[in-house]
């Protein structure tokens, strides 16, 4: 593992999409969603170490909360062969629109738009190397209801194999969000092999926001989960990389 990771906001050659999704802006991560074989042991996990409570959320889904704001969601796996995994969520007035879009900068659209409703519309997408990311077009449920505070979303990491293929497919998609006059984007590239081994394939990483990387780590340890990558500096804050009690893996973020 590298001392030290570079994150950079996906740069862009050309293009702009401008828009929101009931408070959020196109591009800007709104969601995030574990999916687990066992949700009941998640709960556990992740209420001991965040802090939080849950609710009934759509469908077989469980929401999280803190402090009483939607803050994630955790679904049963509906097969097992799926991956144990965190998918972060990006904002979006037009689901469609974004996924035609996706397929013309040369990704691919994995699960066509699907409504939930009242909540709002979800897709599921990945780009050229592979790495796969949610769409949210947002209705009565326009993504977090917290974040960037402690046991809340506070980044998502993007390692790439190929960075500029990413920064020009990231940054085309999502040119204001990343790059505009207002731009403070919560997402960000680096290489894979910064942090993880070269085999590993491309993938975004959901960041969690803590007040303490060291005790958060003693706090995964002790609830079964591992360490993958010990506390190191970056260009936003001290990132560890874990995995939970059941596989998933995630970061957490102190700065």
């Amino acid at each position: 593992m590298a001392d030290s990771a570079e994150s950079t906001p996906a740069a862009a050659s050309a293009g702009s999409s401008a828009g929101s999704s009931a408070g959020f802006e196109e591009g800007v991560p709104c969601w995030i969603d574990a999916q687990l074989s066992d949700v009941e042991a998640g709960k556990r996990f992740y209420g001991e170490l965040f802090g939080w409570t849950f609710g009934v959320g759509y469908g077989s889904s469980t929401w999280a909360y803190s402090e009483e704001r939607a803050v994630a969601a955790l679904t049963p796996k509906r097969d097992g062969r799926m991956p144990t995994v965190w998918t972060v969520f990006f904002a979006t007035p037009d689901a469609a629109g974004l996924g035609e879009r996706i397929r013309a900068a040369g990704g691919q659209v994995i699960t066509e738009p699907v409504p939930l409703d009242p909540y709002g519309t979800m897709a599921l997408a990945a780009d050229q190397e592979g790495a796969v990311f949610g769409l949210w077009e947002g209705d009565e449920h326009a993504g977090f209801g917290r974040r960037h505070m402690p046991g809340t979303f506070g980044w998502v990491e993007l390692y790439a194999r190929d960075t500029k293929l990413a920064d020009d497919f990231y940054g085309d998609l999502f040119h204001d969000t990343l790059f505009g006059p207002d731009a403070a984007p919560d997402f960000g590239r680096a290489p894979v092999s910064d942090v993880f081994p070269a085999e590993m394939p491309p993938h975004f990483l959901v960041h969690f926001s803590v007040e303490d990387c060291g005790a958060a780590l003693d706090t995964v340890t002790r609830l079964g989960g591992r360490i993958q990558a010990p506390p190191f500096e970056t260009s936003y804050g001290i990132v560890a990389v874990v995995t939970d009690n059941q596989g998933a893996s995630f970061a957490m973020l102190q700065r």
